[in-house]
């Protein structure tokens, strides 16, 4: 049972921590996320500053409200590890019916890899068993922004 609360307290760590580095989302509206730049507009003051890739995930209600967010992975100047598992963690705990996923490209290259359209891929597959949906994946890179559902990806 104490493996249990101790894993269960590591979770809120991981969200406190988000709170406590972005202190202007410790109260995020719950914004309905309707497009990308819905969702463009929400993040990118987090994105723009970074010099290394940094992966997100965004929980949404099933009305598509924001419920909160998570920075899953910060990486080198070209890549981040995602974990599927980290990814869909936070959002089952909680209690989520949708997803965003969201990355940078400090290069300022809109372009998905063959990284970042194998990983979508997987994570839609893993979405798809689990009840979660991936609502879009975006990539930011400068002041600009690419969706993985306008350019038909997902």
């Amino acid at each position: 049972m104490a493996d249990k609360k101790v894993k269960f307290k590591t979770l809120f760590w991981t969200f406190k921590d988000t709170s406590i580095k972005y202190p202007e989302y410790s109260e995020l509206p719950k914004k309905k996320i309707t497009s990308p730049l819905d969702v463009y507009d929400l993040f990118s003051p987090i994105m723009k500053d970074e010099s290394r890739e940094v992966f997100l995930v965004a929980w949404l209600s099933s009305a598509n409200r924001v419920q909160g967010f998570e920075i899953i992975s910060s990486g080198t100047l070209n890549s981040a590890v995602v974990d599927p598992r980290a990814v869909f963690r936070s959002a089952i705990v909680a209690n989520c019916a949708n997803i965003i996923i969201a990355h940078n490209h400090p290069s300022g290259n809109l372009d998905p890899s063959n990284e970042d359209i194998a990983i979508t891929k997987k994570l839609v597959e893993v979405g798809k068993v689990i009840e979660i949906n991936i609502f879009d994946h975006l990539i930011f890179a400068d002041d600009k922004y690419m969706s993985f559902v306008e350019r038909n990806l997902i």
